[in-house]
């Protein structure tokens, strides 16, 4: 790959479905079918990235399974079973200025309106209402605080996203 960006992961293989070497897929996207708008896949196989083709897919009940090229027994496909699903990162789609990849926050560096610096962002925790952001607390925070989980909303805690810099600035109180 000629990219210096990682791949990006949007799922996962599961177990292998009949004896033509189909495999269940779990997807990371919004809609489980979203996967599949994306060409050739990236799979990791002992550490290393590698191309294939989806050749056919469809819903089976409530998961989805997919035929890929060069996988036709049951055995292949069993061999694929956990390695994670990925596309380039230039296959991703730029966003409107207000949405953003959840791998594009991870790292950031969060403060409060008040000039206070709060941490990086570990992760985002998907919670039913909102997402959430887990900030992993500097080394000697003033509050004592290892981390600290501030909601993913604009408006009323978000206040700005600055990917270029690696910022965000948030209107929350510390000491939550």
């Amino acid at each position: 790959m000629s990219s210096k960006q990682e791949p990006v992961v949007l799922g996962k293989i599961g177990s292998s479905h009949g004896i033509k070497g189909w495999l269940k897929i779990t997807t990371y996207t919004d809609s489980v079918e979203g996967i599949f708008n994306y060409s050739p896949w990236l799979i990791k196989e002992q550490g290393e990235w590698r191309e294939v083709k989806v050749i056919q897919w469809r819903c089976q009940g409530k998961a989805v399974v997919a035929s890929l090229e060069g996988i036709e027994t049951r055995d292949q496909a069993q061999m694929l079973t956990n390695c994670e699903i990925a596309v380039s990162a230039e296959q991703m789609q730029d966003l409107p200025e207000d949405e953003f990849y959840w791998r594009d926050l991870i790292g950031c560096e969060v403060t409060n309106t008040k000039g206070y610096k709060m941490g990086k962002v570990q992760e985002i925790v998907e919670t039913g209402s909102n997402d959430v952001l887990l900030v992993k607390a500097n080394a000697k925070d003033g509050f004592g605080k290892a981390e600290r989980m501030i909601p993913f909303v604009t408006e009323q805690f978000i206040v700005e996203v600055n990917l270029a810099e690696k910022q965000i600035l948030v209107d929350w109180d510390p000491d939550f």
